[in-house]
């Protein structure tokens, strides 16, 4: 009963608001200009590249400390069709991985940029946003070695209407 007389109290209070009369909220409508139709930042770049670059697009490199072998940590960015997308293939000595890095659209080309690490065999994988800033995605390193990824934050973008 009680949840029933709660119910209609907010049915009430809002059908109680008040309202202009419909002269002085047509003619708001027309002093309004209509906006431009602009398209939304995250809009202008298409979501699938015309040309696949076969090439890393971003690449780390580090000679192991193995004194028999010509070893390496590396981590290569390589664009995918889509175009908000990358592999990352990783490497560490004979071990290999790989990786699916997917950027935010900030309404611009995407900058995929890779960052030594803190540790020796490490580095962060992240991207350049419209300020040019570095932002920090996914962490790459060898841990008792072992290949590991671990992202480090996550990023999404809202647009907002004026």
């Amino acid at each position: 009963m009680k949840k029933r007389n709660l119910l209609l109290c907010c049915l009430l209070a809002a059908g109680c608001r008040e309202t202009a009369p419909n002269e002085t909220v047509k003619e708001d409508a027309s002093k309004k200009a209509a906006p431009a139709a602009e398209t939304p930042p995250a809009e202008k770049v298409p979501m699938y590249r015309t040309t696949v670059n076969s090439e890393p697009v971003a690449e780390y490199k580090q000679k192991t400390e193995n004194p028999l072998n010509d070893w390496y940590f590396s981590v290569k960015l390589f664009e995918t069709p889509k175009t908000f997308q990358y592999v990352m293939k990783l490497k560490y000595e004979e071990m290999e991985g790989d990786d699916t890095l997917f950027l935010p659209n900030v309404g611009s080309e995407p900058k995929p940029v890779i960052q030594k690490g803190e540790d020796k065999y490490s580095c962060i994988v992240g991207f350049m946003d419209n300020h040019n800033e570095f932002r920090e995605y996914k962490k790459v390193y060898v841990k008792n070695d072992e290949l590991k990824v671990t992202s480090l934050k996550h990023y999404s973008v809202a647009t907002y209407a004026k």
